[in-house]
């Protein structure tokens, strides 16, 4: 085919993946106007990034098909949903139909390789005239995601350009490398928070529902050279077993054509199991998709890297050795490792995923059907049939927010269209119902079944030390959203119908002259009254029940423009407010606290980041970001009453013993090198000025890990019971825990007593130790005596048993509060912001 265009090196002036080259988003951009030129190829700008960057999307194949993308696109996400088509219907669909293959590339944005190299492979694709591309084109459509992160890109090609030929040149960014959740961007596939998330998922589950899906990644320098499908031990057993089986066609094209062209290294079925996370790779399996991995190894960004043969390891899981196995069947000796060396094995998987794709069309078409009418069938005579969404919850608005980030996932909500008895109760007309038999039946029961994470031989050690899964041991929603779901084990009986557009409840204003309550049960109250405080309008807590309004409610005098402000809030948040009959209650005026919320670089911290999401978008808290010069600066107190130190280990945030942390947990790498100006660490002068800031009467807010900070800086009589100890005793790596709450907190405001928690690894359990103060620590929270593991893997429930999981302690005129988990964790843990929320006020 002939064509005009220019090539890749002509275009940005070298060779994609030569050294110390880089090619910024901007560039991309242009050169991908440039490919739309052709007939092959088409560009979309589908919406805009977190930071406001074009994100975009290329469809890739022969000019007939591109003539034809919207017959196509029909023809595929009916094969994938195929009930109610007719056998001959579903045959001229696969008759007429192309194998829609979609790649994402460097949603980590420093695993350079894939947004690097797409500008070649779309050209390629486009220009190269032999049998097997134009195969390819007229059998198969490309949906190329040229980057999932193109805010990322920016930030590290800017940071590796500004330090080329320094000693830092190559070195990772002091900070995140997305604006809110760096690495975090690729767990966030269920909860769909993220600019970039939704889009990705619209283009997977809404417009396309391609028969294959290939994230592009890198991993340490170390290892292989290149990993790809199929993913290993443990997998997620709800996923259709043909999902496995084409990764292992797919892998077997990949590896076939890596080796023929003298790619060394390779490595299949080691490392990163499947075990169902929220990835962009394994949330599509659980869609009937077939979602596929790869991993490059890393150079240093755009520099080249030497590495010894005796320095090369095996993998984490599934290839003890550095030598000749049946997953790594031609070890690499070694040598310079280059970005061109990435490019050109990514290059040829993407080709080899696409010849295996056009080859198989037929049958992986085929699949597609099989695939869902399998989960369809299980789903009709295989309980869970359905999981109800009773009526009753104790936030109604955060549930039908649940509901529309499955909605935006493809999974079919029903309601009921009158009332329904299961199991001796009677559920109400308008009650949601979500049937088990659909195409996402996996993903459905790993986000709404509680579960219990598989210990078995593929999640232990030889010795018996237990593996972590790559993720969480668990993702239920119920937990994590505080909804109540009722699974149904036996066949049910109702009315029920598609509710295919999720509506919050119209609400409702019942006014009159003495103002108006907002039930604090709802997370969106908050963000309502942040706005109204941010006017300048009186808000009080309620201290006793009005109205059957929660304890701790927010009350909202008469005063002047308060009708029109209610009436906006009203409609913008879907909530709804009542006038109390009398004004004669006990309450106490609402104040806003000057937040300052901790931000290092080295690297940058995620859980700061997620805070950041939520201060800024959502609930509309008003913070300052607080860098490690203005806490050694002190004099705190005068601009703060609240910091925040978010989950992250204490030399991070002393800047102490990262060297020596850095040599115990990775002792074959020597520690990563920041310019001096980006280097964290309060320090010791900056420990003492926060110490001076809580003696004065300010409050420090410790979450996860970073408590052990307050514990020692501050010298608290209070233990972490579960330091040092070997994980064959205790063990909790991200699974739900109950919790006994004390419900008369003012922490505790809003939060329901069935509250059940997230654990992760590097959480803290706590113990107040004996002292004549003991009154000065109220434990708002603490794991009860036995039972504890709602969903997921505990191991040494033991250690957990009576000790504290949110401490209050009195320090000086001020006070620290403790909270041994994250309650915000990655903004889905919507059940347990309240606990978190309450401490932003007073």
């Amino acid at each position: 085919m002939e064509t005009q265009i220019l090539s890749p090196e002509e275009f940005y002036g070298f060779k994609i993946g030569s050294d110390k080259k880089l090619v910024r988003w901007d560039k991309i951009i242009e050169y991908f106007e440039i490919l739309s030129n052709s007939p092959c190829i088409k560009v979309e700008e589908i919406g805009k990034t977190t930071m406001g960057n074009p994100f975009i999307v290329a469809y890739i194949s022969s000019p007939q098909n591109i003539q034809n993308l919207d017959k196509i696109r029909e023809i595929s996400l009916k094969l994938s949903h195929p009930k109610g088509l007719s056998k001959d219907e579903i045959e001229k669909m696969i008759v007429d139909g192309k194998t829609i293959v979609s790649m994402t590339m460097s949603v980590h944005a420093s695993e350079i390789g894939g947004t690097q190299m797409c500008s070649e492979l779309a050209y390629e694709l486009a220009t190269i005239n032999d049998q097997v591309t134009q195969k390819i084109r007229d059998n198969a459509v490309l949906v190329l995601v040229p980057s999932s992160n193109p805010d990322g890109n920016i930030m590290v090609v800017d940071w590796y350009n500004k330090w080329l030929d320094t000693e830092y040149e190559g070195g990772p960014l002091p900070f995140l490398y997305n604006k809110y959740v760096g690495h975090d961007n690729n767990r966030d596939a269920f909860h769909i928070t993220q600019a970039e998330s939704k889009m990705l998922t619209k283009i997977l589950f809404k417009d396309w529902y391609p028969q294959a899906q290939v994230d592009f990644h890198h991993m340490g320098s170390y290892s292989a050279r290149f990993y790809i499908p199929p993913h290993m031990d443990p997998l997620y057993e709800y996923i259709d077993p043909l999902v496995w089986t084409e990764q292992q066609l797919y892998g077997a094209s990949m590896i076939l054509e890596l080796e023929a062209a003298g790619k060394k290294g390779i490595e299949t079925q080691a490392s990163y199991p499947a075990d169902g996370g929220p990835y962009w790779d394994e949330s599509p399996c659980m869609h009937g998709i077939c979602g596929m991995l790869t991993e490059s190894a890393s150079a240093n960004l755009a520099s080249p890297i030497f590495i010894h043969k005796q320095q090369l390891e095996a993998s984490r899981r599934g290839r003890p050795e550095n030598r000749i196995q049946m997953n790594f069947p031609h070890p690499w000796e070694g040598g310079w490792w280059k970005l061109r060396d990435i490019v050109e094995q990514q290059k040829i998987a993407a080709f080899a995923t696409l010849n295996a794709a056009s080859n198989f069309r037929e049958r992986i078409l085929r699949n597609m059907v099989l695939k869902a009418e399998r989960q369809i069938v299980a789903g009709e005579n295989q309980p869970p049939y359905a999981f109800i969404i009773s009526p009753d919850q104790h936030d109604e608005l955060t549930t039908i927010k649940l509901l529309k980030v499955l909605n935006l996932a493809d999974v079919n909500i029903h309601q009921a269209n009158k009332n329904f008895k299961y199991e001796g109760v009677t559920y109400p007309k308008g009650t949601y119902i979500i049937f088990t038999s659909q195409i996402s039946r996996p993903y459905i029961l790993r986000l709404l079944k509680q579960s219990y994470y598989h210990d078995g031989p593929w999640s232990r050690r030889n010795d018996g030390t237990p593996l972590a899964p790559y993720d969480l041991a668990s993702n239920y929603f119920g937990d994590f959203w505080g909804v109540k779901i009722i699974e149904v084990t036996e066949p049910i009986e109702g009315e029920f119908v598609e509710s295919k557009d999720i509506q919050y409840p119209e609400p409702k204003i019942v006014s009159n002259n003495n103002g108006y309550l907002l039930n604090v049960k709802l997370n969106q109250s908050y963000s309502v009254i942040n706005k109204l405080l941010k006017k300048g309008k009186l808000v009080y807590r309620i201290l006793e029940s009005v109205e059957k309004m929660t304890i701790g409610s927010f009350y909202i005098p008469h005063q002047e423009g308060i009708e029109e402000e209610i009436k906006a809030l009203s409609q913008q948040h879907h909530i709804s407010f009542i006038s109390p009959k009398v004004i004669n209650f006990e309450k106490k005026q609402l104040k806003s606290l000057k937040i300052g919320l901790y931000q290092r670089y080295s690297g940058g911290n995620m859980e700061e980041g997620w805070l950041r999401w939520l201060f800024d978008g959502e609930y509309n808290f008003e913070y300052k970001t607080l860098l490690d010069l203005e806490v050694k600066e002190g004099k705190l107190i005068e601009k703060f009453d609240v910091i925040i130190f978010p989950g992250d280990i204490k030399c991070m945030i002393t800047g102490e013993g990262i060297e020596e942390h850095y040599r115990k947990t990775n002792p074959k790498y020597v520690q990563p090198k920041y310019p001096p100006e980006f280097r964290s660490g309060i320090g010791k002068e900056g420990t003492e000025k926060i110490r001076e800031f809580v003696e004065a009467g300010g409050t420090l807010i410790t979450l996860s890990e970073a408590c052990i900070f307050a514990l020692e800086e501050l010298k608290l009589p209070i233990r972490n019971v579960i330091k040092d100890i070997n994980a064959k005793e205790f063990f909790c790596p991200g699974s739900t825990l109950k919790i006994d709450i004390d419900t008369t907190h003012p922490l505790t405001y809003g939060v329901s007593k069935n509250t059940n928690i997230l654990f992760k690894r590097n959480d803290v359990a706590f113990e107040i130790l004996n002292t004549p103060k003991n009154d000065d620590y109220s434990i708002v929270a603490s794991y009860p005596e036995e039972q504890i593991l709602k969903t997921g893997w505990l191991i040494g429930e033991k250690y957990l048993s009576n000790k504290a999981a949110i401490i209050e302690a009195k320090y000086g005129k001020g006070k620290a509060i403790l909270y041994g988990f994250s309650p915000i964790s990655r903004a889905m843990t919507e059940a347990t912001f309240k606990f978190f929320f309450n401490a932003l006020y007073k």
